[in-house]
C-alpha cells in the first residue's frame, strides 16, 4: 500500500513523500452513546484505516489531496483557519488550526490521504483522519505532545472546529488500540485497561448498511442535549456529575425527578448500557463469548427501544443475525441512524453469511449491504 500511494503522491505533487503514517478506524464492541455521559466503553481498532503521505513545500501553503475525494484545497499558511463547507479536508485543517493555537509555526506541506474505511458508516473515519494528522505533525516537527494530548486535541477539532458534540472514545481508540485487544475506557477519567479479545473460533464481521449519515445533521446532538436534560433534572435531588455515576437501581429510585418519559428512556439506556460494559469485560476475560454475544443483543435492543438511534436498516441486520445459527451476537455500532452493525461470526461461514444476509437484506430494504471481515489492529503509527 505504501509503495502504491507513494506513486500517486509523486504524480500529484511531482516530488516524493518524505514520511508516511497510518491510523485505524474503530468499532465499539459495546457501550454505545455513553462516552459523553462519563461511562465505560469498549472500543477496538480495526485493520482498515487512513494513510497519510506528506512532504514539505517552499510555497508557504498547505495542499490537501485525497485518493478518495475529488475535492482538494490549497490554503495559505495563516495564524488560524475556519471550517469552510462540508469538505473532508476540514478535518485535517482543524488539526493544523489547533496546533498553531498552541504555538506551532506551520510550514508549507503537501499532504495526500487515502482511506479504506467506508465514509459515513460509523467506523470513525473522521477521528482516524484527525488523530493521523495530529500524530504525523507531532512526529515530523518534534512538537512534544504525548498521545493523550493528541487525542484531546483531535476531540477539540471534532467538537469546536467541525461542530459535533461527540465524546472522546473514537479518537482514544484510534490512538491507543492494540492488536487482538479491546480497550475498556472510562470516558470521565480517561483511565483505561486492556482486555484480551481473543475470539477463538469467531471473528468480527462488520456490516455496512450503506445508509450513510452525517452526524452533525442527524439527531446525535439532540440525544446529547436530552442526556444533559436528564442530568440536570437528577441534580435537583442528588449530587452527580455524569449519568454513568448511577446504577440502574439508583436511577429507578430517583426517576421521579425526571418528569419527561422520553428523557427517562434516554437516561435508562445510558445507565444500563454502562452496566453491560462491566459485564462484557468480565465475559471476555474468562472467554465466555456466548455471554458476550448475549450482551451485544441486549445493547442493540436498548439502543432501538430506549435511545431510538437504530433504524430499519440496522434492525434488519441484527434481526437476521439473531436467526443465523453461526452468529452468537450482533448490534449496531457507532452513533446509529444508519452506518454499521457488527456480528460475532463463526470462522468458515463467511461466504454463507454474506449470501444469506444479502438476500435477506435486499428483500427487506431494497438494496444490498456491504460485509467486511476485519482484524482487531494497532493504533496510529508511522509506516
Amino acid at each position: 500500500m505504501k509503495e502504491q500511494l507513494a506513486e500517486v503522491f509523486q504524480s500529484r505533487y511531482q516530488q516524493d513523500p518524505t514520511a508516511s503514517y497510518f491510523a485505524p478506524g474503530r468499532v465499539n464492541l459495546i457501550g454505545e452513546h455513553i462516552d459523553y455521559n462519563g461511562g465505560l466503553v469498549m472500543p477496538c481498532a480495526i485493520s482498515a484505516g487512513t494513510w497519510l503521505l506528506l512532504a514539505p513545500n517552499t510555497d508557504r501553503v498547505l495542499r490537501f489531496k485525497s485518493v478518495n475525494f475529488e475535492e482538494e484545497a490549497t490554503i495559505s499558511i495563516a495564524k488560524s483557519y475556519t471550517k469552510t463547507g462540508k469538505e473532508w479536508y476540514n478535518y485535517p485543517l482543524g488539526v493544523f488550526n489547533e496546533l498553531q493555537q498552541l504555538g506551532w509555526d506551520a510550514t508549507g506541506l503537501d499532504l495526500l490521504f487515502f482511506g479504506n474505511i467506508p465514509i459515513g458508516a460509523g467506523l470513525s473515519s473522521s477521528a482516524s483522519i484527525e488523530v493521523l494528522t495530529a500524530f504525523a505533525l507531532n512526529d515530523q516537527f518534534k512538537l512534544g505532545h504525548d498521545k493523550l494530548e493528541l487525542v484531546k486535541l483531535s476531540k477539540k477539532v471534532e467538537n469546536i472546529f467541525i461542530g459535533l458534540n461527540s465524546g472522546i472514545m473514537d479518537q482514544f481508540a484510534v490512538a491507543f488500540g492494540e492488536a487482538d485487544k479491546a480497550l475498556v475506557l472510562n470516558c470521565d477519567t480517561l483511565k483505561y485497561k486492556v482486555v484480551d479479545c481473543a475470539l477463538g473460533d469467531y471473528q468480527l464481521a462488520i456490516v455496512n448498511t450503506n445508509k450513510t449519515r452525517k452526524l452533525e445533521e442527524s439527531k446525535y446532538n439532540e440525544r446529547f442535549a436530552e442526556c444533559e436534560t436528564a442530568l440536570n433534572a437528577l441534580k435537583q435531588g442528588i449530587n452527580i456529575h455524569n449519568l454513568c455515576e448511577l446504577t440502574a437501581e439508583k436511577l429507578a429510585l430517583h426517576s421521579p425527578l425526571i418528569t419527561d418519559e422520553t428523557i427517562l428512556k434516554r437516561a435508562t439506556h445510558v445507565v444500563k448500557e454502562n452496566d453491560r460494559v462491566h459485564l462484557a469485560a468480565k465475559a471476555l476475560n474468562v472467554g465466555e463469548l456466548e455471554e458476550f454475544g448475549r450482551l451485544m443483543y441486549a445493547s442493540h435492543q436498548s439502543l432501538k427501544e430506549l435511545y431510538e438511534v437504530s433504524g430499519k436498516e440496522l434492525d434488519a441486520v441484527v434481526d437476521f443475525c439473531s436467526g443465523y445459527e453461526h452468529v452468537i451476537g450482533a448490534r449496531m455500532t457507532g452513533a446509529g441512524f444508519g452506518g454499521c452493525a457488527i456480528a460475532l461470526l463463526k470462522k468458515g461461514y463467511e461466504e454463507d453469511f454474506a449470501k444469506q444476509l444479502t438476500d435477506y437484506y435486499v428483500a427487506e430494504i431494497g438494496y444490498p449491504a456491504a460485509i467486511y471481515i476485519h482484524q482487531i489492529g494497532d493504533g496510529v503509527k508511522a509506516v
